[in-house]
């Protein structure tokens, strides 16, 4: 039988997290019996995942926790939770009561919280985002269960800065750490993560047949520099800082228009900068898209413009290069990592418009450059950032997990067996 991995995620699927469907189908693929524990599974998102629908089972696959707000209720669905869990999982259930029982009366609140995962029964859980398992490590205990935590990026910059010693549960329980790159490995052990901690290092990966520039619309030549962003709308994307660099081209004289693709928190203030900045004809906000809508901007775009303060690594720029668009983008944290500077792409210090309106004024004028990163940018993700390659490297490090556990369970029945 195939080792059972959970996926634990806060929503599924969700356009701002491809990346999750993507390694799901992927893992599918490989023969893993892998599932989603989710606390939301909204059915507008899963019409913006086509591939889904493809999967015989799919659906019962994806496991949504038990509601946790308002509190009355769940307090009123807690018993229900506990009968569903004896009912599924007998003997699971009642070593998680006897595990953690030194919880008091706070374990049947637990069990609620956690039923999805106590019912799973699964050999393997892998928490998708750090900040996400921090309170939940000792399910590693109670379900006696070898625990994978990634870190990718928002989770070290930003969450628990203000408690030194705020990851320290994870860098004790996991059995192993993902990351995306070297950079985010270096912030987890600026954050207490012991240099001695196992860890792999799997960047993402693109669908390279999918995102094919195959046809593309693209006028090289003739009409408005048209640049291109794909993400949600929030702070931390950097969107102000393109929206000044894009007046910056215009003031040149260059003739350019700006698409962004994605939603988010940030419209209101996004629409005040464009309105302040008098570039409301030149900027279209476009909402949040299917991965057929990325494709089919990417394919009319002259340039991708990524101009964050922060990023872990950055899904769509890897499709952008995929694409043949030359990129534009800061140096933010895993960006580098990325996009190879002068050969994909033209990378540019942060909180800096003015680099960035120069490097997309020296692209808008020379279409042979755009055409050599763009053609570098495939080559470059097709070699390096392979969903194939990927899916293996996922694969690998749960079966390294696996076999360490199983050595430890041999030892330790060695160990009861000599003793008796």
């Amino acid at each position: 039988m195939p080792h059972r991995i959970a996926l634990v995620v806060p929503t599924f699927p969700r356009v701002s997290e491809t990346f999750v469907v993507s390694k799901f189908l992927g893992l599918l693929a490989q023969g893993w019996d892998v599932h989603v524990v989710c606390d939301r599974s909204d059915a507008a998102e899963w019409s913006r995942f086509p591939q889904l629908s493809g999967v015989p089972g799919v659906r019962d696959r994806v496991h949504v926790s038990w509601p946790h707000r308002p509190r009355w209720k769940a307090a009123v669905l807690m018993p229900f939770a506990l009968l569903r869990c004896l009912f599924d999982a007998p003997s699971k259930t009642v070593a998680f009561l006897v595990r953690a029982r030194r919880l008091g009366l706070g374990v049947f609140r637990r069990l609620y919280l956690d039923a999805a995962l106590i019912r799973l029964r699964s050999d393997l859980m892998h928490f998708e985002f750090g900040a996400l398992a921090v309170d939940r490590m000792d399910l590693g205990e109670f379900l006696d269960c070898p625990i994978v935590v990634s870190f990718r990026g928002y989770d070290l910059n930003y969450v628990g800065l203000e408690d030194p010693a705020y990851y320290a549960p994870v860098w004790r329980g996991a059995a192993a750490l993902h990351l995306l790159g070297a950079d985010l490995w270096r912030r987890a052990q600026r954050r207490g993560c012991p240099p001695e901690k196992r860890h792999v290092l799997i960047p993402p990966a693109i669908d390279v047949a999918f995102f094919d520039p195959a046809g593309n619309a693209r006028r090289r030549d003739t009409g408005p520099f048209r640049i291109l962003s794909v993400g949600r709308l929030e702070w931390k994307k950097g969107y102000e800082d393109a929206l000044v660099a894009l007046r910056a081209l215009l003031d040149q004289g260059i003739d350019c228009e700006y698409r962004i693709l994605g939603d988010g928190e940030f419209l209101g203030a996004l629409g005040f900068a464009r309105h302040q900045l008098d570039i409301e004809g030149r900027v279209s906000l476009l909402g949040a898209g299917s991965r057929d809508d990325v494709r089919t901007e990417m394919r009319a775009a002259d340039v991708f413009l990524h101009a964050a303060v922060s990023e872990g690594f950055c899904n769509a720029v890897l499709e952008a290069q995929a694409m043949e668009l030359p990129v534009v983008c800061t140096d933010a944290d895993g960006l580098p990592e990325n996009v190879e500077n002068g050969v994909t792409g033209i990378v540019v210090e942060r909180r800096n418009p003015k680099a960035l309106s120069d490097a997309l004024a020296e692209l808008a004028g020379d279409p042979d450059l755009r055409r050599r990163m763009g053609e570098a940018g495939r080559a470059r993700v097709a070699s390096r950032f392979r969903t194939e390659d990927q899916i293996e490297a996922f694969g690998q490090l749960y079966r390294t997990v696996l076999a360490g556990r199983s050595g430890r369970e041999s030892l330790r029945s060695a160990t009861s067996g000599a003793s008796a």
